[in-house]
């Protein structure tokens, strides 16, 4: 047991909870366990450590990748066998289909020799993908001791609290265990227990003070801030590296590493590069943001009509509809110059965040920012059926109107059928929001949901973009 203290720091009270539920080997244990928490809080580490130092027949399985019925059932099936058969021997792969097939194969898999009068565990992983599949699954495995008559523990690991799970019909309750987020203090001490060998652990300890002070308040996540720890240490300890300083100088080796870890701060989560070219960086001593095509946000690539679209819809989100016609009409006569602002326009529109457009005005923006050879047969406007039929009776590689254009489509094609595949693309990208549904009666709205300098290194790639030709428009929505 000293053994498993040292391997599960800080999480002392949940593995004796566990250790209490799991008995002895051959107790007939409870027959589903719930454990949930937030993402690096120890769930998936601690369960399989306690398995495997206790040497309790046990199987993994990820519901993220067994993302089918029958996937995650023959994995479970096809590991119990493993377990069950000698090294020798060659397991055959067992094939399921169905949950009653699952019972039915569990009690022949689970006859072996080596699972007898002992608990067989099943381990899954992002439990919460279970409710996505069908709806007698989770309540199966809640109660597959019951169902097949054996010993055997369904341990859940999830993210989500478990209401989230009950079922509206009910189901057998499992025993529930949080596993709260690590306090400072238990960071402190389980990314100290990492230091290298070559350094002492004092010096190491005092690496990690520094680095929990400066990204603790935006960043808890162990796994990240220990990645953090292993990238920026280097630079750390590069005076003693070189015999500049000594290990209890620490104002030394602060002044050392602190610009390079508020690099890193602009960096938490995202990963834009890699961990080698972070090296290149820190040795090279030169801004992340200076290194072409180290950022995913500065380096897209997008179709070529999907850029002119996401800027149509940047400009949508931040202009007010009324400047439509001053900015996208060519011929728009005279306006009427006021200085008279509403008390919400004084703001920013950056401040204030994008605004929802529909449809109809987006391909509007949209037309009158495309060069205006460009056919309307392409993929972006789906070509409406009257201007195809005609397509014979204009000039070669003359577009139709936006005005035609609109027209058919409330003529001849429903909202439905104009579901771009690049808007949807965009959609699923998350660059664009889909507000309300797709059946509503005035057809669907979108926000844009990327910042002005995501689209100002888009518009750079298409030739003639709004950026290019109309400079204004952009500005426009800062003021």
């Amino acid at each position: 047991m000293a053994h498993l203290e040292n391997l599960v720091l800080c999480r002392e009270s949940q593995v004796s909870t566990l250790q209490s539920l799991f008995g002895e080997r051959h107790h007939f244990s409870f027959p589903s366990i719930f454990i949930y928490g937030h993402t690096a809080s120890g769930k998936t580490y601690v369960t399989q450590t306690l398995l495997k130092t206790l040497e309790l027949p046990h199987v993994f399985v990820n519901c993220v990748e067994c993302f089918t019925l029958r996937l995650l059932l023959e994995q479970i099936l096809n590991k119990l066998n493993h377990l069950s058969s000698s090294e020798d021997a060659c397991p055959t792969h067992i094939t399921c289909e169905t949950f009653n097939d699952f019972v039915r194969l569990f009690k022949q898999v689970t006859k072996a020799e080596s699972l007898k009068d002992q608990t067989v565990y099943i381990v899954l992983d992002k439990a919460e993908y279970l409710r996505d599949m069908e709806a007698n699954l989770l309540p199966g495995f809640l109660r597959l001791q019951e169902l097949t008559d054996r010993n055997v523990t369904v341990i859940l690991l999830s993210e989500i609290v478990w209401e989230k799970f009950r079922p509206n019909t009910g189901c057998f309750e499992p025993f529930v265990l949080y596993f709260p987020d690590y306090s400072i203090g238990n960071l402190q001490k389980i990314l100290s227990h990492d230091h290298p060998p070559e350094y002492s652990a004092d010096f190491y300890a005092a690496y990690i003070n520094i680095l929990l002070g400066v990204f603790y308040t935006v960043c808890r996540d162990l796994k990240e801030l220990r990645h953090l720890a292993v990238l920026n240490f280097p630079k750390y300890c590069e005076p003693v590296v070189k015999g500049e300083a000594s290990e209890r100088d620490t104002r030394k080796l602060w002044r050392n590493v602190e610009p390079h870890l508020k690099k890193a701060m602009q960096t938490v989560y995202l990963r834009e590069i890699s961990s080698s070219q972070w090296e290149k960086i820190q040795k090279d001593d030169t801004d992340p943001g200076q290194l072409k095509g180290l950022s995913a946000y500065t380096h897209v690539e997008l179709p070529y009509y999907s850029k002119f679209i996401l800027i149509a819809a940047y400009l949508a989100s931040y202009n007010p509809a009324r400047t439509d016609k001053r900015f996208f009409l060519k011929h728009h006569g005279k306006i009427k110059k006021t200085n008279f602002l509403k008390k919400h326009e004084k703001t920013s529109n950056h401040l204030l965040g994008p605004k929802p457009f529909p449809l109809d005005r987006l391909l509007a923006i949209l037309y009158s920012i495309v060069d205006s050879r460009v056919a309307a047969t392409a993929n972006i406007f789906s070509q409406c059926l009257r201007c195809w039929v005609s397509d014979l009776q204009r000039p070669h590689g003359a577009p139709c109107s936006a005005e035609c254009f609109l027209s058919c489509r409330r003529t001849f094609l429903p909202t439905a059928f104009l579901e771009l595949p690049l808007i949807t693309s965009l959609v699923t990208l998350q660059l664009l929001t889909l507000v309300g549904h797709d059946d509503q009666l005035d057809g669907p709205k979108y926000k844009c949901t990327v910042s002005l300098d995501f689209i100002r290194a888009i518009a750079r790639g298409p030739p003639k973009t709004c950026l290019q030709t109309h400079k204004n428009r952009l500005t426009m929505s800062s003021h």
